[in-house]
């Protein structure tokens, strides 16, 4: 008879099989919450890298623009304006005016007026003329800076009027017609209706027409002409109906008054003593979207995204940045009757208790631009300014040389 060995198994006792579930548990538990802040740090770094790439593109455009204040302009320039029909900016082609009025209510930027007539300068300020995005900080500030626009030979043609509101360019007469109007690497200018470069509707343009300096705004299509040579001309509009009012025939001397002769004057206008040229008024602010991309006042009870706007001249304004939560500005001026600087200025010549340093200087008289604070927050996973906003932000301050204004060396020799 065989003697058989049997062999009895154990399985995990309840207590064992509880407190393997418990060690598993921690280690799952511990390995979820490491991956949990894994994506939350992943998240995190894209999303700051996304608004350091924002705001450093942003801050770029905006200093370069302010630096080149006055840029291609006589030195000090002031230039009269028509009297009559309040030239303005801010505006564009469809007559929507973008700045903010009293009540969130949107308007036009009008420009200096010295005597009863209104003044471009090289840069224009604009303090508190902005959107208020939190009542604490108050209203948020906005900026004008305007230079001739360098890249397009303009200055090569030679302006006529020939009907009312309206310009024909033609080349100059003989064998090298484009002789020292252009830079040493170009060989002729664009054509004035160059599809990149040539003028286009709410485009402004520097000219001295009848011994007088004219600003005028296209206001419609470039139509081709011959001259007696048989070179093509250019016949551009300037009608009465344009959008910031440069145009009209107030006193003053607008593009469609009488005393603008029907030739061109030999006399170079202010765009580097060579002739016509393209005007690039530049106007800085802080506009808001909701959710459908519509204007809202920043003060709307909706979800909305601030944005930091750039609009050029009678164009409509383009998006720089978004999420920004703040811009404000000061100014360094020089009395050069005194010999005394205006330092930190926010609302230079306007009187109030901390710019009366500056009381009786003009915008011309501005050497240094103050940017106090650029701000932009970021949004942690898709919350909006105003609503849960993240808690990442980044601010700008920094000042910007105004080379092309008043410039004057208080360094000693």
């Amino acid at each position: 008879m065989s003697n058989r060995r049997t062999t009895r198994e154990r399985g995990f006792s309840l207590v064992e099989m509880m407190v393997a579930m418990a060690l598993g548990s921690i280690v799952l538990a511990a390995s979820v919450e490491m991956y949990t802040k894994s994506l939350g740090a992943t998240w995190l770094v894209g999303q700051r890298a996304e608004m350091q790439q924002d705001f450093r593109a942003a801050s770029n455009m905006l200093t370069k623009d302010l630096s080149l204040a006055g840029a291609g302009l006589v030195n000090g320039a002031a230039i009269a304006l028509p009297s009559g029909s309040t030239p303005q900016y801010g505006c564009d082609q469809t007559g929507t005016c973008y700045l903010t009025g009293a009540g969130d209510t949107y308007v036009a930027g009008t420009y200096p007026i010295q005597g009863g007539t209104p003044y471009l300068y090289g840069l224009i300020t604009g303090y508190g003329k902005g959107q208020t995005l939190n009542t604490t900080s108050g209203a948020t500030d906005v900026v004008t800076s305007v230079y001739t626009d360098s890249t397009f030979y303009l200055n090569c043609y030679i302006p006529t009027v020939t009907a009312k509101g309206v310009v024909t360019f033609s080349q100059p007469s003989g064998a090298t017609p484009w002789t020292g109007c252009l830079p040493s690497n170009a060989t002729a200018p664009q054509h004035v209706n160059d599809a990149a470069a040539g003028l286009t509707p709410g485009d402004l343009v520097l000219m001295t027409l009848g011994g007088k300096t004219i600003i005028g705004e296209v206001t419609g299509a470039i139509t081709l002409g011959t001259d007696a040579n048989g070179n093509t001309t250019y016949i551009v509009p300037f009608a009465n109906s344009d959008a910031l009012k440069m145009n009209q025939t107030p006193t003053g001397g607008g593009l469609n008054t009488a005393a603008v002769g029907s030739a061109g004057s030999a006399s170079p206008a202010p765009c580097g003593g060579t002739g016509p040229c393209r005007l690039m008024v530049i106007t800085y602010y802080i506009d808001c979207v909701d959710a459908t991309g519509a204007i809202q006042s920043c003060n709307a009870a909706v979800p909305l995204t601030p944005r930091l706007m750039r609009q050029i001249s009678g164009h409509s304004p383009m998006p720089v940045a978004e999420n920004i939560a703040y811009l404000k500005f000061s100014y360094d001026l020089f009395n050069a009757s005194t010999g005394t600087p205006a330092v930190n200025q926010p609302n230079p010549g306007s009187g109030d208790a901390n710019d009366t340093a500056s009381n009786g200087l003009l915008p011309n008289q501005i050497t240094k631009i103050n940017i106090l604070n650029m701000a932009i927050d970021a949004t942690q996973k898709g919350s909006q300014f105003g609503q849960n906003k993240g808690f990442q932000s980044m601010d700008l301050q920094t000042s910007v040389s105004a080379r092309n204004l008043t410039y004057i060396n208080t360094y000693n020799n």
